[in-house]
């Protein structure tokens, strides 16, 4: 496909991703209803949303920011990759988790605001500052970046054991292997580990199936994983760890994303709008959008199920919208700021 297609096409399925994001943070059954039947009933409804549909969303983010970056790339780049992703990664990571904890030790202070809140008084301090912005403290979504900021970290090394095939697919599934036996790493997730490396395979050596136009032969596979990957969720493998990084659940986090690529007819998608352009940025305040929404909404509304499901189910809605108007904004009288935030995109 063409390079404007392929970067269209990325910006559809971030702005998919990010959407699924955040009904993984917008669970607000007990806020509403208490520790009920029929908060019990709801959670039920709004876990299926967030837990099943929507945790294909971050494996989906590892993967695109894995491929774009393996793309193209050869060992002289390498530091042209890192100085790129400084800015883009490692400096709004860093602005964000102090923007974080700072307005937590101010809003940690104020009347109303602190029960809002509901953390009592955040301490101060030089430690408590370095922890909380090296260590995501108070900006808990921060975890994907952390990882990512790893994972490029290793990305020399990642290279090296997927640049030559048969060692590419046996280092991938020593990986999932890893996953299959519940093995952790320090500090870096081996199913973040996984999803990052696969898309970097394809990258190197896939690049043809990934950007190549859409047909039904693309359609029949997009839809072959899809069920596969729906599929996996029903299997029990004997001995495979019942974690959040379980093998099954792995594999179906990778197999969906991919499927949808495949299945998806990049020509029919129109250019993305502004507001879909303007992801990273939403993922960075939306936590805040959805906490301060779902517990507005809970000292405002009735406790009624009804309402309680169709805020959650509108909030990426409203997060968006918010969140597109305030960076527009931003970007009109401080532009500079945006780019600090924005990580220059």
């Amino acid at each position: 496909m063409a390079e404007k297609t392929f970067r269209n096409k990325i910006y559809w399925f971030t702005f998919l991703f990010s959407v699924l994001v955040i009904w993984v943070h917008s669970y607000n059954a007990v806020l509403f209803l208490g520790n009920t039947g029929a908060a019990a009933s709801l959670v039920r409804l709004e876990r299926f949303f967030g837990d099943k549909i929507a945790q294909i969303a971050v494996p989906g983010f590892f993967m695109i920011s894995s491929y774009l970056f393996f793309r193209g790339y050869k060992p002289e780049i390498l530091m042209r990759k890192w100085n790129s992703r400084i800015r883009s990664v490692l400096v709004p990571y860093i602005v964000w988790n102090s923007l974080y904890y700072f307005g937590y030790v101010i809003g940690s202070r104020l009347p109303y605001i602190s029960d809002v809140i509901g953390k009592g008084k955040i301490p101060f301090g030089l430690l408590e500052t370095v922890d909380a912005i090296l260590n995501y403290t108070y900006n808990y979504v921060f975890w994907y970046l952390y990882q990512l900021i790893l994972l490029i970290l290793l990305a020399p090394l990642i290279y090296l054991a997927v640049k030559r095939i048969w060692p590419g697919i046996v280092f991938l599934a020593i990986l999932l292997t890893g996953v299959y036996l519940g093995i952790d790493l320090p500090f870096l997730n081996l199913d973040a580990l996984f999803y990052y490396s696969f898309a970097a395979f394809a990258a190197v050596h896939k690049k043809a199936v990934v950007e190549g136009v859409w047909s039904r032969k693309r359609l029949i596979a997009g839809l072959v994983l899809l069920a596969a990957g729906c599929i996996s969720l029903r299997t029990d493998l004997p001995g495979s760890s019942l974690g959040e990084t379980a093998s099954v659940t792995v594999v179906y986090r990778l197999l969906v994303p991919v499927g949808l690529w495949l299945m998806v007819p990049e020509e029919r998608l129109f250019e993305a709008r502004d507001f879909m352009k303007n992801n990273f940025f939403l993922y960075a305040v939306h936590f805040a959008l959805v906490r301060l929404i779902n517990k507005t909404g809970a000292l405002l509304l009735p406790p009624v199920p009804v309402l309680a499901f169709l805020l959650f189910f509108l909030m990426p809605l409203f997060a968006v919208v918010i969140s597109w108007l305030a960076s527009r904004l931003i970007r009109r009288f401080a532009p500079a700021v945006w780019r600090l935030l924005n990580g220059g995109r």
